[in-house]
């Protein structure tokens, strides 16, 4: 979120700061949430896997064009969780 003036990079403010730091405590409260939900095994794999892609899909609508970062971080933890519960690859 860094501001453009005459095409130059200026460093994000601290209201930017700030709201980056909400959505990203708010994706990883949410991220933790479904993964808590998960490993109850409550859920049909089924379930649990549309938990994962809607979790996927907010994280993707509060920070756009992140779907390598959110790959790369969360679904390794979502795939461990997945296969110590339901015993999937």
């Amino acid at each position: 979120m860094e501001t453009m003036v005459d095409g130059a990079k200026l460093a994000p403010t601290q209201a930017e700061i700030d709201e980056e730091s909400r959505r990203i405590r708010r994706l990883r409260i949410l991220v933790y949430l479904t993964l808590d939900t998960i490993a109850e095994g409550g859920l049909s794999p089924e379930e649990a896997a549309g938990m994962v892609a809607a979790t996927r899909r907010v994280a993707l609508q509060m920070f756009p064009g992140k779907e390598r970062a959110f790959d790369l971080i969360y679904k390794p933890k979502f795939q461990r969780v997945m296969h110590a519960v339901y015993r999937l690859q």
